[in-house]
């Protein structure tokens, strides 16, 4: 069994169901002594299901050119 291929058929599959990654930056708005007042900004990174497909069809060619 291939490590490499399994690991690509693996994150495909992750990225065609997940579809996005996420993540949250936070933004100081004010700053004066012991008052602070911060603001939450979420940020989405899409992937394409096409790279997903990519990527599984790439795990499964390794998988099949270590069986021959």
């Amino acid at each position: 069994m291939n490590k490499a291929g399994l690991a690509l058929l693996i994150l495909g599959a992750i990225i065609m169901i997940w579809g996005a990654f996420g993540f949250t930056t936070r933004e100081t708005i004010v700053n004066v002594g012991p008052i602070h007042a911060t603001k939450d900004t979420k940020h989405y990174i899409p992937y394409g299901p096409l790279l997903g497909g990519v990527i599984f069809l790439g795990g499964i060619g390794l998988m099949v050119a270590k069986r021959n």
